[in-house]
């Protein structure tokens, strides 16, 4: 008997096993941390964003990098967006379609080479809706002087991830979080199956 207490004080001694609720420690919320429209617009308050290499996706708010389409054009060096009182200012560096002379050519982005910055533009709104309660999709659109953006997006559970599969407003269907997750192979444009990447990764820089 005596043997056997000892035995216990020793492992408790240890941290073996657990001896009392002294040394449970503090309960840790595992579940998702993106959930619901307030914890997504608090995460990303505050935050800014940096879209560069190969996060840029093939087609931003699905059209193609390789097409000029001024002012529309979607060849990108980098795209930066600071969020500040529930709003973006996005910053965009554009770069050079190589081979694309004249308007409605296509040619081959070279996201290296910086063709010009656009002056920042701010949204007037940015509304979030329809969050899954797994946290894997939120609805959002972002509207500015001239015109909109929408679509769905997700942030990583780590914080340091966020993507964001945005379309012009009322260039696309499926492209919602009923439709599916970011990147879903759901989006129609004109009728037709979508075919391209829309899915632009952000970096979280703070």
């Amino acid at each position: 008997m005596k043997k056997q207490l000892l035995s216990a004080v020793m492992l408790c001694a240890l941290g073996v096993v657990g001896c009392g609720e002294d040394n449970a420690g503090p309960v840790v919320d595992t579940g998702p941390k993106y959930n619901t429209a307030d914890k997504v617009r608090t995460f990303l308050e505050g935050k800014t964003l940096v879209m560069e290499g190969a996060n840029i996706p093939s087609h931003p708010n699905g059209i193609s990098e390789n097409l000029l389409f001024d002012p529309s054009t979607q060849c990108y060096n980098k795209v930066t967006m600071v969020v500040g009182g529930g709003n973006l200012q996005v910053t965009s560096v554009r770069a050079v379609i190589e081979g694309a002379t004249t308007q409605g050519s296509v040619g081959t982005c070279n996201r290296t080479m910086v063709r010009d910055t656009l002056a920042p533009f701010t949204s007037t709104t940015v509304n979030i809706e329809n969050v899954k309660t797994d946290a894997t999709c939120f609805d959002i659109t972002a509207s500015y002087n001239g015109f909109a953006q929408e679509g769905r997006g997700f942030i990583a559970q780590d914080g340091k991830t966020v993507q964001l599969e945005l379309y012009f407003s009322g260039a696309a269907t499926g492209h919602r979080c009923v439709d599916g997750a970011v990147g879903a192979k759901t989006v129609k444009q004109r009728g037709a199956d979508f075919t391209g990447n829309a899915v632009q990764t952000y970096a979280v820089q703070q």
